[in-house]
């Protein structure tokens, strides 16, 4: 079996210690170096190249995001940034997801024995997700599998039941998009959703993502588009030229209002491995929206969110999949295209197209309206 050669650039000497030893435990991983700064890194990597490296953002000498452009304009390697949850550094580690990072995670506590068992799961699979990732400029020159003892694999009824035989699917409060996204949608995101104008339905969002992360995600992206890009709260609306992205650590429904859609912000248990999972949000918009939604799955690790899609489409809604080309990880929208729950795939390029038509802009624009 081929190991993943991984390398860890952290300051800290425990964290250093505490990130080999959560990864070098690991069967198909192994810790290369592990260096205090990136360049002892540098150095070390034109000894022997890792396959991925763990990043952190604040360090002396040269700061993450930095490297991570030096990285990237010498030779693209798949990073994963790992940081502390502080208000600054999350604001850094969405400037490292923009600049090429495959995906972020928090720092595991540093007490030793205690971080073997807190945080593994995610950093564990957030290294395979990247390992297994091609990465693939986008506009502008902007460049899980499961851990060795997996936690129990839940479905969508841990959160709600399934839709039942009798009665459809509620109606009328007008056409919504769902939108859902793991490893490496972070970067896909950001080219949707600038490309969309302020006459875009609705959408609403799942992004796996750390809790506190996703908050200054969405602001950032807010700053990047022409819609409205927030962090949902609890009943709050959705409207027309607004995405709402699942808060990390929660899952998100959309429910049925009397005029209009509004989302669900709840705890529950992880699904699919996930809180938010794409799987629940698809299945509340299945059960919702019916036909008035369109759904779409992107790039991403694994298998959630592809029941929802099929959900979502034996309900009578549009539903697509992210094409295997345009993906950094093509294991979600595989999933959705091997069930029969996309009925068509499509590439990165052309998904705010498809949202735009979906919502009748262009044929508006094109009638004058």
């Amino acid at each position: 079996m081929k190991r993943i050669k991984v390398m860890v650039v952290d300051d800290s000497a425990v964290v250093r210690q505490v990130l080999s030893g959560l990864l070098g435990r690991e069967p198909d991983m192994q810790v290369t170096h592990a260096v205090a700064d990136p360049i002892l890194a540098g150095e070390r990597m034109r000894l022997q190249w890792p396959d991925v490296v763990v990043l952190d953002v604040e360090m002396p000498r040269m700061d993450g995001i930095t490297f991570l452009r030096k990285i990237m304009a010498e030779r693209p390697t798949p990073v994963v940034i790992c940081s502390s949850l502080t208000e600054k550094s999350t604001r850094i580690s969405m400037e490292a997801l923009a600049a090429g990072a495959i995906a972020v995670v928090g720092k595991p506590r540093l007490d030793l024995r205690q971080s073997l068992h807190d945080g593994c799961d995610d950093l564990v699979a957030a290294v395979r997700s990247a390992a297994q990732a091609r990465l693939q400029p986008l506009p502008g020159g902007r460049p899980p599998a499961p851990p060795l003892v997996p936690p129990a694999k839940l479905s969508a009824d841990a959160i709600l039941p399934p839709m039942g035989e009798r009665g459809l699917p509620a109606r009328g409060n007008g056409r919504v998009v769902a939108l859902g996204t793991s490893t490496g949608g972070t970067q896909a995101l950001e080219r949707v959703l600038t490309e969309l104008t302020p006459a875009a339905p609705g959408i609403v969002i799942v992004q796996h993502m750390p809790e506190q992360f996703t908050a200054a995600f969405a602001e950032r992206l807010d700053s990047l588009c022409q819609i409205e890009v927030r962090e949902a709260r609890n009943n709050e609306p959705v409207r027309p030229g607004q995405a709402l992205i699942a808060p990390g650590g929660r899952h998100m429904l959309l429910r049925c209002g009397p005029s209009q859609y509004f989302v669900e912000v709840v705890d529950g248990p992880l699904v699919n491995r996930h809180r938010p999972s794409v799987d629940v949000l698809f299945r509340s918009v299945a059960k919702c929206a019916g036909a008035s939604a369109l759904g779409i799955i992107m790039t991403g690790m694994g298998d959630d969110g592809a029941a929802g899609l099929l959900e979502m489409r034996r309900a009578g809604a549009r539903t697509l999949a992210q094409d295997e080309q345009s993906c950094v990880v093509y294991g979600m929208p595989r999933e959705a295209v091997k069930r029969g729950a996309a009925e068509r795939s499509v590439a990165l390029g052309a998904i705010s197209r498809e949202i735009l038509q979906y919502g009748g802009v262009e044929r508006r624009a094109n009638e004058g309206l």
